[in-house]
């Protein structure tokens, strides 16, 4: 069936089986909504795995071997954009422990107000809508193309596939919450490094090697980690830094920092679960090399590359290791769903829910989380059929991420920033991400006399389009000054709320500390911390970082340069 042995169809049920009920398990210790949002109890390992298991899936391995077979070993950077991200990753860790929040929404709040907060509610929800839809379809092309090759039945078979993991990850996610997805994602995660290595050393051995390789591949700029045609040093730097304005508000990131047991538990966690996806990225962007050679000759769908391999080489290896590779496709998939599902609903349960009919006992804000849920998968799901790639989707999800991050780094780094400005940075970043995709804009920009020199427009399939950092700048920096010029037009937040949104980032969270009665504040018993600055600017709230802050972040940028040179390395062997 479907090229399926008996081995592989009892390993693949073995798994679900599994999966589901260590899911399932994990409800036994959900009494209410703060254990189905927010429980505080993992260690490092966990956490690791957590931070492993929700930031890699399926469909980033589908994006960067799609388009490192369209255009080399710079694909690398469709995932490698949070590379530079990472080493800041150490540093905001803690903060996001640090407000005592169970959303982010509540910082929001916390900072600017309950609008605000209700505002990054409805877009955080479509956030991580937008994002199911593309783990969805990335995960739907790689298992359709294992089970009918890299023709066009693979299509056929992509909406069974999507319904199939929809309801598998959603099974144990409604009964267990966060807890469910954080133990499962011990499992989930080791299948996903299988899932990123497994394909490679036969792919590059069918290929005659890296040297054979190269051979084949008879253009130099397919084996640079920068080509100035699309992804040059300029697209790295760009998408970085749009990636580190949207990193705090995923919302889903809260959960990876602050559902350990201590400070330092979701810290090394987030960290060292993001350097192990680093790694894997590199297996995804050599096995998309070698794809190249590969089919060389064939039409092939580039979200098809993964499936199809696995179809070709793994039954003839091992019986049941065709089953492995789709036990660890879906683990890799429902790893991240499961927790972007609960966040969302977090955010709807705890921010919007709750507002409009508060006082219920805990027991009915679960069952409302629990049925949000399902309708923010449904979302997802309806946008997995809208997508025409699983490209196009992630960089939508790129766009949406940064929308309301350029607040959040206002609302952190300068105390004059308002409600009224963080609305206006939200809402005009948008309007300009609407601008920069209609024809009459682009047309417009396209006119410049400068717009040849500075590369504004790029084709893409065959149609003009801004180019992506382009793009981006146009969104962040409107945002930015609109947020800026508006918070200075407008009243000033209430002293007494600033002082507690700062103090709450500079008081460490100690080892038990219990949860405080209202979110966002510090509980009984705790004595606050001076805020120490690190700049002496009016208004400018950067805290001073202590040893352990410097000396990590110093070691990630080792790393990040150990790996960078590691694959300059391997593309020069």
């Amino acid at each position: 069936m479907f090229g399926f042995g008996i081995t592989d169809i009892v390993v693949l049920i073995a798994y679900l089986l599994g999966i589901t009920l260590l899911g399932v398990w994990t409800a036994r210790k959900v009494h209410g909504d703060q254990d189905f949002f927010m429980p505080r109890r993992f260690g490092k390992l966990l956490m690791l795995t957590h931070a492993f298991g929700t930031g890699t899936h399926s469909d980033q391995a589908v994006s960067v071997a799609a388009k490192t077979y369209s255009v080399g070993l710079s694909g690398i950077w469709y995932q490698w954009l949070w590379l530079f991200c990472t080493p800041f990753y150490w540093l905001i860790a803690p903060m996001m422990r640090r407000f005592r929040a169970v959303t982010t929404a509540d910082i929001f709040e916390a900072r600017f107000g309950r609008s605000v907060a209700m505002l990054f509610a409805c877009v955080g929800m479509f956030d991580l809508s937008v994002k199911i839809g593309t783990m969805l379809k990335g995960s739907g092309a790689v298992i359709a193309a294992t089970l009918a090759g890299a023709g066009e039945d693979a299509i056929h078979y992509e909406a069974w596939v999507i319904a199939i993991i929809t309801v598998l990850f959603v099974a144990y996610g409604v009964a267990g919450g966060l807890g469910a997805a954080i133990v499962t994602d011990f499992v989930q995660s080791v299948l996903t490094v299988v899932f990123s290595f497994m394909l490679l050393p036969v792919l590059l051995d069918a290929v005659g090697g890296l040297n054979k390789l190269r051979e084949t591949i008879n253009d130099e700029s397919m084996f640079s980690l920068v080509a100035p045609a699309e992804i040059g040093v300029f697209y790295i730097l760009v998408i970085a830094v749009n990636a580190l304005v949207g990193i705090v508000t995923q919302p889903h990131t809260l959960g990876n920092c602050a559902a350990g047991r201590t400070e330092f538990d979701g810290r090394f966690g987030w960290v060292a679960g993001n350097f192990v996806k680093r790694v894997c990225t590199v297996a995804w962007t050599l096995t998309g090399l070698a794809a190249v050679a590969y089919f060389a000759g064939q039409q092939i769908s580039p979200d098809h590359i993964y499936g199809a391999v696995a179809r070709d080489f793994l039954p003839a290896i091992l019986p049941g290791l065709l089953g492995v590779f789709v036990a660890a496709l879906l683990a890799s998939i429902m790893s991240s769903c499961d927790s972007f599902m609960i966040s969302s609903s977090a955010l709807f349960t705890e921010n919007i829910y709750r507002v409009a009919a508060p006082g219920r006992n805990k027991r009915h804000y679960l069952k409302v989380g629990r049925i949000a849920a399902l309708g923010v998968v449904g979302v997802g799901v309806f946008l997995a059929f809208q997508f025409d790639s699983v490209l196009d989707a992630l960089e939508l999800f790129w766009k949406i991420s940064a929308m309301m991050g350029i607040a959040f780094w206002m609302g952190v780094v300068w105390r004059g920033a308002t409600a009224a400005g963080a609305w206006a940075a939200t809402l005009g970043a948008f309007v300009v991400l609407w601008m920069t995709g209609q024809a009459w804009f682009i047309g417009w920009i396209g006119s410049l006399p400068f717009a040849e020199d500075l590369r504004l427009i790029l084709m893409k399939g065959g149609e003009p389009t801004i180019y992506l950092p382009w793009q981006m700048i146009m969104y962040l920096t409107t945002g930015l000054v609109l947020g800026v010029v508006v918070s200075w037009l407008t009243p000033k937040p209430d002293k007494e709320k600033l002082d507690n949104y700062y103090t709450l980032i500079a008081t460490p969270v100690a080892p038990g500390e219990p949860e405080p009665e209202q979110r966002c504040t510090l509980p009984e018993g705790v004595e606050p911390r001076p805020v120490r600055r690190l700049l002496p600017i009016p208004g400018i709230q950067l805290l001073r970082p202590n040893a352990m802050s410097v000396g990590g972040f110093v070691v990630c940028w080792i790393i990040v340069a150990a790996l960078i040179a590691s694959v300059v390395w391997i593309a020069r062997a």
